[in-house]
Formats: structure tokens, C-alpha cells, sequence
């Protein structure tokens, strides 16, 4: 049994063979998928702790100034007390957004929360009603009803974004549309 072990060890990690390289990206998947990503969600509280960014509705172009000065008047809140807002420069598709449970949430933070599309949503809180919340893109021209974004349950929210990594989200966006070319 050891034997056996210690060959297949060998072949995992010291074999350059094609195969041997199949096995490692199956391996690599196989664990992100059904260990890291889920003890990542038990520790952050949240079935998604971490979503890439597939549309460009929170980009900003240009710098913070730039972005205030064209499409922060919509917002009733003053240049400083949205620069003082989690993402105040926006985010940009292709980014991956680190979530955790949304427990606390305040108008300015961003969220992830299932709506009327196909895949969750990740907006900015720009108000809180009594059993709701309403949430709009900065880089989109209002909040979109049809997105179910005006009447969001607290039970429809997946997280609150605590941390960005630029770009990787593109891997998981170029396998969607390669796997979404063949499947079509």
C-alpha cells in the first residue's frame, strides 16, 4: 500500500508527462471547489465569499474627482462622505470581490445580493428603508427597478464586499465564455 503511494505521489508532483498535468489542474479544481471555497465560506459566513466582478457598472473612469464630478450628483451625499464609503474609487470588471456575512450593512457599502438577473449583483447601499434596501451602480444613470434593486429583502443579500483583487475575475469570465461557446 505504501508502495502505491508513494507512486502515485511521485507521479502527482515529479512526473512531467501530459497526464500527470491533467491530474494536477483536476486536482487543483477539485479542491478549490469542494475545500477551499466552501472553509472560505464558513469562515466569512457566506455562501459566496468570493465573486468576480462581470460587468463594468461600479467602474469609474478617471480618479475619484473625475467620477464625482460626472456622476456623484445623483447621490445626496457630499463629495466627503462618499469618499469615505468602502470602494469610493469603484471597481472594475474582471476584479474579484472578497464577501463576507452582511450582518451590519450601512448606505455607501457594497453589496452582493440576489436580484431579477440571472447572476447576483454586486451594487452600492444608497438607501435603507424600514425592510428594505435600494442599491445603484456608480457607473450606472439610476437604480433599476427591473434589476430588483429598488426592494431588496435581507434575505435576498449573499454578502458585504471587504476586499478587492484586480483581475483575476477574467479567468472565471474567459472559462465562462469559452465552456458558454461550446455549450451553445
Amino acid at each position: 500500500m505504501l508502495k502505491t503511494f508513494k507512486k502515485i505521489w511521485k507521479f502527482i508532483w515529479y512526473d512531467n508527462s501530459l497526464l500527470s498535468w491533467i491530474i494536477n489542474v483536476i486536482l487543483a479544481f477539485l479542491i478549490v471547489k469542494f475545500l477551499l471555497y466552501p472553509g472560505l465560506g464558513i469562515a466569512l459566513g457566506t455562501t459566496h465569499p468570493v465573486v468576480a466582478v462581470v460587468s463594468s457598472s461600479m467602474h469609474h473612469d478617471g480618479d475619484f474627482d473625475q467620477w464625482y464630478d460626472e456622476k456623484g450628483g445623483w447621490y445626496q451625499y457630499s463629495r466627503e462622505e462618499i469618499m469615505k464609503w468602502p470602494f469610493s474609487d469603484g471597481f472594475n470588471k474582471g476584479d474579484i470581490m472578497v464577501l463576507k456575512k452582511a450582518n451590519d450593512v450601512d448606505v455607501g457599502d457594497v453589496i452582493v445580493f440576489n436580484g431579477n438577473s440571472n447572476n447576483p449583483i454586486i451594487h452600492r447601499i444608497v438607501f435603507i428603508g424600514d425592510d428594505y434596501y435600494q442599491t445603484k451602480g456608480d457607473n450606472n444613470i439610476d437604480s433599476f427597478e427591473q434589476l430588483g434593486e429598488t426592494n431588496i429583502k435581507q434575505n435576498q443579500i449573499l454578502g458585504k464586499a471587504v476586499m478587492r483583487v484586480p483581475l483575476l475575475g477574467y479567468v472565471k469570465i474567459v472559462f465562462n465564455e469559452i465552456i458558454g461557446g461550446i455549450v451553445k
